[in-house]
């Protein structure tokens, strides 16, 4: 399931309670904090970070018709060091976990929706696992774009290059290549 899809059952089923529109630079959740809702980027792009010994470390992108969520935080509604911010404004649609929680056990169809989409976000971990032991730059860009071109049309190049854990400079050698 396309996370389209997804988000035409969530407006279907008048899952979405609040729409935020946030300004570049500005925090949708902060480290520390706990965040429980599911966000749906309409437009713009967001990124997901950690602060490890006073640098940022880019772990994850959001753009048009992606879902975002601070999983860990999400599943166990403890604070979680994830820092989600925009990248440009950007327009997010938000569903809260008891409404999500509440759809998802009315039926064993939204269950089965509720699993694809733990899959899909545990394939997509394995995949980003995966990116970080590669040590090859090269074969970390490759990965990264054939999975998501996207993300070079979207995201600036300094943030794609923190989530490469490459230099700038080395990411702009590899996309000249």
């Amino acid at each position: 399931m396309k996370p389209a899809d997804l988000i035409a059952i969530i407006e279907k089923n008048e899952l979405i309670e609040n729409l935020v529109i946030l300004e570049r630079n500005e925090f949708l959740k902060t480290a520390g904090s706990i965040d429980t809702n599911i966000y749906f980027i309409e437009e713009g792009s967001l990124r997901v970070y950690v602060i490890d010994v006073h640098e940022e470390r880019t772990i994850r992108f959001g753009y048009q018709n992606n879902i975002l969520v601070s999983l860990d935080s999400f599943l166990t509604e403890t604070p979680s060091e994830f820092v989600i911010q925009a990248i440009k404004k950007t327009v997010v649609k938000i569903i809260p976990k008891i409404a999500f929680m509440r759809f998802i056990y009315e039926n064993e169809d939204h269950q089965k929706l509720w699993i694809q989409i733990l899959e899909d976000l545990v394939v997509q971990q394995i995949e980003r696992e995966k990116d970080l032991l590669i040590s090859s730059p090269k074969e970390r860009f490759e990965r990264v774009l054939k999975r998501s071109p996207q993300l070079f049309q979207e995201i600036p190049n300094r943030h794609i290059a923190n989530y490469l854990r490459m230099t700038p400079e080395t990411l702009s050698r590899l996309k000249k290549s």
